[in-house]
């Protein structure tokens, strides 16, 4: 006993002997340009919903948030690089969805999104939409369920390639909805939405931002979301748990994390910008347009987001006979 308070003793002076130092770094933050990582190119939905919240986070902690986009490897190069990066507050990765799948679509990984990150706070949210061609006998996701129960097998149902939140979208969906369906994979969104408007591919599953201007020139209807409320952006259209498919909810979504040894006063100050920027009117209003609906959270339930998807998709992966990749 006399030991393990001898021991305590030390660990409280080495603590009282390094906060100082800690809070001292943390109060001059941030003091030069931050890094933030994003793992797509440059243009896409994720990397402009980065870019509008860098703007805010610029202007509220007076210094520059500079977009690193890193793509590649499923957004492998980019965990790496945010992984490696000195934990001080200056690199921040966006993590989220991609991560979680990548979790359990992947033998290996050379990092732990868990372990090797710490969470600041979610940022950016996509639900899907389950389109149709204009002119399709399918007017609404009942008609969808009972086509493919009348004829077990025979509806095709479009996504892009295996392991995307799309596809694990689809592969869900049908063992949710109780159907047997073919999922097609496509190596890119505009050869599937050529697919669905030919009529090779019954419906598809597909985020706002990759068929709005399809949608807008009346050649995709949109049958159904598949987050739990509808849409801003198409308030019209009921959720797929509006229409019969209880307990089915998909949102993609981005966060930002931090290597995980950067001091909790630092992912603080990051956690409390960002929930002071992120209810902005004009951030927004422009997410709104692409489809994102952005939103803060504790870091505590962004991490718990991140271990529920792992567990989510890792079941889908299993279910649906998905090899992993090395």
């Amino acid at each position: 006993m006399r030991a393990n308070r001898k021991a305590f003793a030390v660990a409280a002076l080495l603590f009282a002997s390094l906060a100082p130092a800690a809070a001292q770094n943390a109060a001059g933050y941030p003091n030069h340009p931050v890094m933030l990582i994003v793992p797509y190119g440059a243009g896409g939905v994720a990397d402009v919903g980065m870019r509008l919240l860098g703007e805010k986070l610029s202007a509220r902690l007076r210094e520059q948030f500079v977009i690193e986009n890193r793509p590649g490897a499923a957004g492998i190069v980019a965990a790496q690089a945010g992984a490696a990066a000195a934990p001080d507050g200056y690199t921040l990765l966006m993590t989220g969805n991609n991560n979680a799948i990548a979790a359990s679509l992947f033998k290996t990984l050379p990092y732990n999104i868990l372990t090797d990150f710490a969470s600041v706070s979610t940022a950016s949210f996509f639900d899907l939409l389950i389109v149709t061609r204009a002119g399709s006998p399918l007017h609404a996701l009942r008609d969808l369920v009972a086509a493919a129960k009348a004829n077990p097998g025979k509806l095709n149902i479009g996504t892009i390639v295996p392991g995307s939140t799309q596809n694990l979208a689809a592969e869900l969906f049908t063992s949710t909805a109780g159907i047997k369906a073919t999922v097609v994979t496509f190596r890119t969104s505009p050869d599937m939405a050529n697919a669905v408007m030919r009529g090779d591919v019954d419906v598809a599953f597909e985020f706002y931002a990759a068929v709005h201007g399809l949608l807008a020139d009346n050649k995709l209807v949109a049958l159904a979301s598949t987050g739990a409320e509808r849409t801003a952006y198409l308030p019209n259209v009921p959720t797929a748990m509006e229409s019969g498919i209880e307990g089915y909810e998909v949102d993609s979504w981005n966060g930002l994390s931090v290597p995980a040894a950067t001091p909790t006063l630092i992912i603080g100050m990051l956690n409390e910008a960002m929930k002071d920027v992120i209810p902005d009117a004009d951030l927004q209003r422009k997410a709104a347009q692409m489809g994102i609906a952005m939103r803060a959270s504790t870091p505590e339930a962004m991490t718990a987001r991140m271990r529920a998807d792992i567990a989510k998709w890792g079941a889908v992966i299993e279910k649906a006979g998905i090899a992993k990749r090395d």
